[in-house]
């Protein structure tokens, strides 16, 4: 029997990130991360001198962060108990922008937390890989949610079917971002998400 499926991201939606990463910024590279700006690109700067850091430099320290510090998320509350409630009418694939090298310490991190379902890793914009799920598990609905609102616009544009949820866990970004243009709906929280996303699944096709 086909049954829905849930697309979901993992840092900021599962996993608190951005607070972690910023913690370690600090503490071991002497770098401020205003998160709470919600722009990744202009955010990192030397305490020492307040000068910005290069974005190149940046993306480098964040694949560090993700090669030796994963330890350091801790889970968005709610979300372990959403995915069981939710898992028990669909599928649940979880779709994170890391490189495959990662894809064995997210399923081993995400374990950690009680959570295990099929992780795709993935870099770029989601629409395509979307695109390819649907196509290979032919879902009677499906639902997406992500922080970032460039991939609700890659699957609005590649895979239009989908319900597609903005969520921000952590709120001093979601403060700082207005919902995402191409996303149906912006809810912050599983608790309150939980039945948008149900509804969605179980509505007739």
């Amino acid at each position: 029997m086909k049954r829905p499926l849930l697309i979901t991201d993992c840092d900021e939606v599962l996993l608190h990130m951005v607070s972690h990463f910023a913690e370690w910024l600090e503490a071991d590279h002497g770098i401020r991360f205003a998160f709470e700006t919600g722009r990744f690109s202009e955010a990192l700067t030397l305490v020492e001198t307040g000068e910005p850091l290069a974005l190149d430099q940046a993306w480098l320290l964040l694949d560090a962060f993700f090669r030796s510090e994963m330890h350091r998320q801790t889970l968005v509350p709610g979300a372990e108990e959403a995915l069981g409630q939710i898992g028990e009418v669909a599928d649940i694939v979880i779709l994170t922008n890391l490189g495959s090298e990662a894809h064995p310490w997210r399923v081993e991190q995400l374990a950690s937390h009680g959570i295990r379902h099929d992780v795709i890793c993935n870099s770029g914009g989601k629409g395509t890989p979307v695109r390819q799920l649907l196509k290979e598990r032919k879902p009677t609905n499906s639902v997406f949610v992500d922080d970032l609102p460039q991939h609700h616009e890659s699957v609005a544009k590649h895979a239009p079917e989908v319900w597609r949820l903005h969520m921000i866990a952590e709120p001093l970004v979601a403060q700082a971002v207005p919902m995402a243009e191409y996303a149906h709906a912006r809810i912050d929280d599983w608790p309150s998400a939980t039945d948008w996303i149900v509804e969605r699944l179980l509505e007739k096709p």
